[in-house]
Parts: C-alpha cells; structure tokens; sequence
C-alpha cells in the first residue's frame, strides 16, 4: 500500500515527505483512501521549509508562477489527455488562435525541461505524459479557465478521427506494428468516451469512437470492456439518436462478437437470450448494404449460436448459407471455413466419415493469412486451430488414438503462436483435454487442464474455468478418488447453471453417471445417463450416444438387473458405433460386452465379438482402451487354438 502511495505520488519527495506526516497522524489505509484529494490532504511540512515547500499546492503554485502564459495556457490544456499523448494530439487539441502550433512545441519542449511534462521517447516516436499530480492541479487550473467542455470536445474529436484511420488500417496492417501506433492510446480512448456519453458531451461522437474501437478492444481481448461500450451505444441508437446504417450494423455485430466470445461458445444463454435477434439485425443490415464481410459475421455468428443451443439443423442451414455466400467472393479461405463449419456438425451429429472428409478439405487448402489475428476478429478463433480440433476427437473416435493425440498436440502449439486465448482455450478444452482423457493419459491431461485453468483467470472467461474444473474432476475420479473427483465435477456443473451447450453436456454427464456407479449411488447414476441420452436424442448431438448407452448398460448390472437387459444395451451401443463410424467407441463397448459373455460362460460368444474389432486397428496399442481389450482377449482360452491364434496375430502387429 505505501509503494501504491508513492507511485500515486509520482516519487515527487516533497508529496512522499508530507504524506509520510499524514500518516502518522491518518494511518496508511486513510490516507491512500484520501488521495484523490491530495492537494487538502498534503498540507504542513517542515517548519524550517521555505513556505512554497510546506504545502504541495503551494509548491505547484510557485512552479506555475514561473511559467511564461503560452506554458500556463498549454499546461492546463494538457491537463485534458488521460495518459500518455503524442505531439500531433497536443497540437490538434490545444492549439488555437491565440496558441499557434508553433508556440504548442515550444511550450511543450519548454514544459518537458522544468519537467512538469514527461517524455518518453522510443525509436522516432516520443509520447509525453504529466505527472498524476501535475495532471491534478493543471485540471483545477484548466475547470477554473472555463475551456474544459471545449476541449474535451476536440479531444474526443480528434480521437474518432485517429480511431477510424485505425479501423481502415487493421486488416491492411501486421498486427503487431498496428497495435504499436494505437494500443498505448487506450486511455484517451477511455477519457473521449466518458466524456462523449456524459450529460455534456456529443452522442453522435461516442457512437462513432465505439464503433471504431471495437478492433483495438478485440485485439486486446477487453471482452467485458467491449461488449459495455459497445451497449452504450446501442441503447443510443435504439434511441433513435443515431441513424448511420453501416455504424449500426457493426455496432450490433460487436455487442453479439463481445458477448459470445465472454461465453465462448460453451453455452449460448450465458451470453444473453437476445444474441440470436441481435446477429439476426446485423445480418439484415449487411443484406440491405450489400456488405458481404458482415453477413459472413453475422451468419458465423447464428451458427455459432445455435450450435450452442443444440439446434443443429438451423446451425447446419446457416453453415451452408455462409459456405454458399463465401464460394461468391474473392477469399477462397472463406469458403473453406464453411466447410470446417460443415465438418463440426457433421461430427457432433455422429458422421465421422463425412466430419472427417470436409476438415481435411479445409486444413490441405486453407493458406494461413499473413496476419493470423484478423481471422480472429472476425470468427473468434484462428480457423486451422479450431479445424485441427475437430480433426482430433474425429480421428479418436474413428480408431486412430495416436494420431488424434498428435493433433490435439498441434493444435496447442498453433494456438501458442497465435497469442491469442480464445484460440487456445478452444484447443485445450475440446481437444487436447478430452483426447487425453479418452486414451488415459493423465498426468498430459492435468497438464492441459492447469494451463485452461490459468488462462480462464488471467483473461477472465469464467465459462473456460468452470469447464477447467469439470475436467479436473474428470482427472480426480480417474485416478481413484470418487468422491473429491465427484465434488469437482458437480460443482462446475453449477458454475453453468445449466446452462451448458448439450453438445458439451453429454460427455461430462456420461463420466458422472460412471463415478456416481463406482461409488455405489448407482440410482442417481442412472437419472444422469438418462439425461444425457435424452439431450443427444433431443439435440441430435449423438456423438457420443454409444458410450452411454454402454455406461447405462454397466450401472444396470451394478444395479443387480438381469445381464439380458444390459447385453440388449451393449449391442444397441456397438449398432450405434459402427453406423457412424466410431471404431473406439465400438471397442469399448465390444470389450464390456465381452467381459460379460465371459462371466457368463460364454467365452467363445466373447471372442467373437472382440477379436474382429481389436483386429481392425492399425495404432494406439499402449492406450488404455486396447491394453484393456487385449488382456481380455488373452484370458479367452478356448479349445482349437484361440489362444495361439491371438498370441501370434499380437507378435505380428507388434
């Protein structure tokens, strides 16, 4: 707390001197509570002190009293920039007839020498700041002088003017130099917008800063900050106060942009009930100007939604309306990225074929743009790390185990070197996490998990977290501990207030009802799994529909039912599997179903529906799935050789 004081004090000694008195008397929380009242507040120094050093005020005074008039006149203008500025915006603000640009570089050089002005030079660029103190006694002067709503008018103009040239450069502009010229300007942003959308400020310019904000916002990932702002506006317009077409169009496209990337897609009512009507309005507007770039947006964004909701079939029409709109124009990525769309709900509606065929597509024809980050502004996720995504939990369920780890593996590393979070939490939470889960790699697993969980907090997207704690239940209950691991699991269920997508849902209520069996309340196991089944069938998110019918077959002989009813759910499941195409979810099921035709007596019958199975895979022989299928098979002696059979087909594939 004292070095909080100090650096609000701007390591001035004479304001550290008096304040360090003040606390003697006030205490360090009251008198760090009372600073923005400084110049009350740090009166009384030394006795012996000159009297312009007994008081902050009056030390400031007799600096100011030094000064020629156009430095008083520049130094209290200067008073209206909130953090750093640059010469060209002291000069277009400050300036005027009887303060010449000339005497503004004067005065300012000047100002910067008797240090009430600092400079910070980097390169060929200098931008100069005042001093928080400074800053405070220049704002009395400038509120005194009566010019302060008129230059907070031209500070709030000349920064809707820098901010829309920042718009039209950001797609043309590497990131890094763009976020170089405009990035350390986000203060005064802040400054024109509070002032633009007070009672005495300019609506019209607060609507059009906001408007041409909303690419620095999303570069920095300010989700919260954005989506704020950017209400702020709206309700501008809805007021009628406002009437630019195109500002609208975006405006609406960044409050829906704002809200879902917060959300992330994990469950679409969690940002805002109102999303699917506010992308709807975007997209009208883009239809009506004729802009293609915001009707892809604004169709992105509806299948982004329904995909959330579990309407799959209106998130597949608007997939197709996107690859359809996108085939029109002049990026050919564009095109692709429909068919990665196409591909995802392909996969979740259990056409792993298909899934696999429109990724693929995408990954071996998409050319990676040379600033990867514009993609990210306009479809939230850079497109080869959310395809590769895909891609992993397609290639597991088809039986190919390591090469969905390698996958998943890449995926990360591209997100990595997109620095952007969203990428990477996307990457960690529906492939990497779940991928290492499904082939028992735990501790790789945890640590994917601790890094979802880090980036959850540092950026604030409190929906990855609760998914980063749901998986490490996951983790928990895997390695012995039922009850933490159940704990865990229900209490990032809560964090969704049920409100996650069903896609999402399925999976984690398939790995509770199997912890709630494996500790004995196999009752509750069962309402969980015939949860999980109702939502797939509702949804028609049946990606994982033989998995749990294989749990509800387990919990059902834990149960004590009779091993006819679960073997009925055992084969339904491998029936499932083999439609669409899920060689590991059929070897799991095989491999159950098999361990209950040998307990049953009936090892050849077991045998017989493993074996086939087993023999159809070409990798991924030290996962758990296949290490379980092969110890099973290697109990099923049966007379005629089996044994051998199956000793020498496993030499051969080692």
């Amino acid at each position: 707390m004292i070095a909080a004081i100090c650096r609000r004090l701007d390591g001035i000694p004479l304001a550290i001197e008096l304040a360090a008195a003040r606390a003697a008397a006030l205490g360090i929380e009251a008198l760090a509570s009372r600073l923005d009242d400084r110049f009350q507040l740090l009166t009384g120094g030394r006795r012996t002190a000159l009297p312009r050093q007994q008081t902050l005020r009056a030390t400031l005074d007799w600096s100011y009293g030094l000064l020629t008039e156009p430095e008083r006149i520049l130094l209290c203008r200067l008073a209206i920039f909130a953090g750093l500025f640059s010469l060209d915006a002291a000069t277009a603000v400050a300036a005027s007839p009887e303060l010449a640009v000339t005497d503004v570089i004067e005065a300012l050089a000047s100002l910067v020498a008797k240090s009430l002005v600092v400079a910070e030079v980097e390169g060929a660029v200098a931008r100069y700041r005042l001093l928080d103190t400074t800053r405070a006694y220049a704002r009395e002067k400038l509120d005194e002088s009566g010019e302060r709503e008129q230059l907070s008018l031209h500070h709030a103009e000349y920064y809707r003017q820098l901010f829309e040239r920042a718009e039209t450069e950001w797609e043309a502009r590497p990131a890094v130099e763009w976020l170089n010229d405009y990035g350390w300007r986000i203060d005064n942003l802040r400054a024109a917008l509070d002032w633009a959308f007070s009672l005495d400020g300019t609506l019209s310019i607060g609507v059009a800063l906001t408007a041409a904000a909303v690419p620095l916002w999303m570069h920095l990932s300010l989700l919260d900050e954005c989506r704020s702002r950017v209400e702020q506006a709206v309700a501008v317009l809805s007021a009628g106060k406002d009437g630019d077409p195109c500002r609208e169009m975006k405006l609406y496209a960044a409050l829906a942009s704002s809200s879902w990337w917060r959300a992330a897609g994990i469950y679409a009512q969690g940002a805002g009930p109102d999303l699917a009507t506010i992308w709807t309005k975007a997209l009208e507007i883009a239809e009506s100007l004729g802009d293609a770039e915001y009707q892809l947006r604004s169709l992105w964004g509806l299948y982004s939604f329904y995909l959330g909701i579990g309407r799959f079939r209106v998130a597949l029409e608007n997939a197709q309306r996107f690859r359809t709109l996108a085939a029109k124009q002049r990026q050919r990525n564009d095109g692709l990225i429909g068919d990665r769309l196409i591909g995802c709900l392909q996969h979740l509606l259990g056409d792993q074929a298909s899934a696999r065929r429109h990724t693929e597509h995408m990954l071996a024809n998409f050319i990676p743009p040379e600033e990867r980050s514009h993609d990210l502004i306009r479809y939230q996720y850079d497109q080869r790390v959310a395809a590769r995504t895909v891609l992993a939990r397609v290639l597991w369920l088809q039986g190919f185990p390591d090469q969905a780890m390698r996958t998943a593996e890449s995926a990360i590393e591209e997100a990595g070197e997109t620095n952007s979070a969203l990428s990477l939490c996307y990457a960690l939470a529906h492939a990497a996490c779940p991928t290492m889960l499904w082939v028992e790699h735990l501790a790789t697993a945890e640590h994917f998990t601790l890094m979802l969980l880090d980036l959850a907090t540092r950026h604030a997207l409190p929906s990855w977290g609760a998914l980063g704690r749901i998986f490490r239940g996951v983790i928990v209950m895997r390695r012995g501990d039922i009850g933490s691991g159940l704990s865990l699991l229900r209490a990032g269920f809560d964090e969704f207030g049920g409100a996650m997508a069903d896609w999402i849902s399925v999976m984690f209520l398939g790995e509770l009802a199997a912890g709630l069996g494996r500790a004995g309340q196999t009752a509750d196991g069962l309402t969980a799994v015939a949860q999980a089944i109702e939502r797939a069938e509702h949804t028609e998110a049946r990606w994982l529909s033989a998995e749990l019918l294989r749990v509800k077959g387990e919990l059902l002989l834990l149960q004590g039912a009779k091993g006819a009813a679960a073997e009925a759910h055992f084969r339904q499941a491998l029936d499932w599997a083999r439609q669409q195409g899920a060689l590991s979810l059929e070897l799991r099921t095989a491999t159950t179903l098999a361990r209950l035709l040998r307990d049953r007596g009936r090892s050849t019958d077991a045998t017989e529906v493993l074996e086939p199975v087993y023999d159809r895979f070409t990798e991924g022989f030290d996962t758990a799935d296949l290490k379980a299928a092969r110890a099973l098979l290697d109990t099923l002696i049966e007379p005629g050789g089996l044994r051998g059979s199956h000793d020498q087909r496993a030499s051969e594939i080692s």
